[in-house]
């Protein structure tokens, strides 16, 4: 029943409770239930993290205990938040140099970044570059 509900259905904090049971079939529930429960924690703390970010929230990480694919996942996961994060510093400092405090040739910085954020990254350095060569244009 709980590998249905937790490995099929995918109800999470199933446990199995068979009264009576000694020996290798404690120890097979036994193992069942540390199963069910490792998963559980690994997809909730998880499931915590993609809504944080899914909300605007790049303080969270995975912090679970995981290993395997489920560690993949997780290093993937944490390293997509903190590009997150790395990306929104980036483009909040440039956008206060240069549009508030009035410090020209700013311009983004994100290491490693591809597809969508270095295009991303391009147009706010884009956009950075026009403002400053159009301040420098009429302050002439």
């Amino acid at each position: 029943r709980v590998a249905r509900e937790v490995g099929t259905d995918g109800r999470l904090g199933g446990q199995a409770r068979v009264q009576g049971v000694a020996g290798t079939w404690k120890d097979l529930t036994d193992n069942v239930n540390l199963m069910a429960d490792n998963l559980t924690d690994q997809v909730r703390n998880i499931a915590t993290v993609a809504t944080a970010v899914a909300n605007g929230d790049l303080s969270k990480k995975i912090t679970v205990e995981a290993k395997g694919e489920v560690a993949t996942l997780a290093e993937t996961l944490n390293g997509m938040v903190d590009t997150l994060r790395a990306f929104g510093d980036e483009v909040t400092r440039v956008a206060r140099e240069v549009g508030t405090e009035g410090i020209l040739g700013g311009q983004a910085r994100v290491s490693g970044v591809a597809g969508t954020w270095k295009d991303l990254t391009d147009s706010v350095n884009f956009m950075a570059d026009n403002l400053t060569n159009q301040v420098r244009n009429i302050a002439q």
